[in-house]
């Protein structure tokens, strides 16, 4: 059996949207319990998770 490998660009831009979830709960939660380092270490994550994506998308336009 084959396994299907995926595309890095595909894989950049799923990473990317997990970190960009993760992120708006960890900022969520921060503001929920008034942590400003939890909500801080969020915005973060979050900013990060877009990049990421944004990588993707650009990778997916080069590979053709």
């Amino acid at each position: 059996m084959r396994k299907h490998q995926m595309n890095p660009s595909t894989k950049d831009q799923i990473e990317g949207t997990l970190h960009d979830l993760k992120g708006n709960l960890k900022t969520k939660a921060g503001k929920v319990t008034n942590d400003p380092n939890l909500k801080a270490e969020g915005q973060d994550e979050q900013f990060a998770g877009k990049v990421q994506k944004k990588v993707g998308q650009i990778e997916k336009v080069l590979e053709k």
